[in-house]
């Protein structure tokens, strides 16, 4: 059976180039936000956030600190900035998406489908304007094909990532985010709803705001119906 026709996770990446500026925007079931990057082609001028969707009310509040850690910085540092945990990381992703793409003359978009557990074992593929181009089959967190990824964790995928060839490094990371996002399809809500909890991995995780944060957020099954992630956030130009 194609992966299209079986239940689970839907995540797109959208960027879109144009003149001065690259619009980067991500929706999955939990998430539809984007940014806008102002640059000159090498230093960022402005930076625009919108979170449509985000799954904790404190979630905003990180719109700001997106501009806060890019804003002035130079396209090319965008990778080596080490403030993802203070961070959206949804935002601070599609930050450096951006900055990868800056100077593109043409859109992309990249979907990523991951199916609900089968047998214990999870089908994950990334597309690249609609080729597959990487795919692989999860277990428990461990990938079990292909063969040469047989046995890593799927948290521990950073160095078979960087064995890669260049063009497949930025789709398979952005598989292995949304192959870690889809097991929260099957954590029952209530699980997954108290960010005390939580390690400070992220923006509303970090001590001043996980006592204070409450679950909030509309879920969507994508795999469900004919609405696809992002048909109803369109690009600024």
């Amino acid at each position: 059976m194609l992966l299209d026709e079986l239940p689970g996770f839907r995540r797109r990446f959208r960027i879109t180039p144009g003149a001065g500026k690259i619009q980067c925007e991500v929706e999955d079931d939990f998430h539809c936000m984007s940014v806008v990057v102002h640059h000159d082609g090498t230093i960022v001028r402005g930076m625009e956030a919108d979170m449509r969707r985000a799954p904790w009310t404190t979630c905003p509040g990180a719109e700001a600190k997106v501009r806060q850690t890019f804003v002035g910085e130079a396209l090319a540092d965008f990778g080596r900035c080490s403030d993802k945990r203070s961070n959206c990381t949804h935002l601070y992703d599609l930050a450096l998406l951006a900055a990868a793409h800056a100077n593109d003359d043409q859109p992309l978009v990249y979907d990523i489908l991951v199916s609900d557990p089968l047998a214990n074992e999870r089908r994950a593929e990334v597309r690249r304007n609609g080729d597959c181009v990487l795919w692989w089959v999860e277990k428990g967190f461990v990938l079990q094909e292909p063969a040469g990824a047989a046995g890593l964790r799927l948290d521990k995928l950073k160095p078979w990532i960087a064995s890669l060839a260049a063009e497949l490094q930025e789709p398979a990371k952005l598989l292995q985010w949304g192959n870690m996002l889809a097991n929260g399809r099957t954590i029952p809500l209530e699980n997954q709803s108290d960010a005390s909890k939580m390690p400070p991995s992220c923006y509303t995780f970090q001590p001043e705001r996980k006592q204070v944060a409450k679950r909030v957020g509309e879920i969507k099954d994508f795999s469900e119906g004919s609405e696809q992630p992002l048909d109803k956030f369109e690009p600024a130009w």
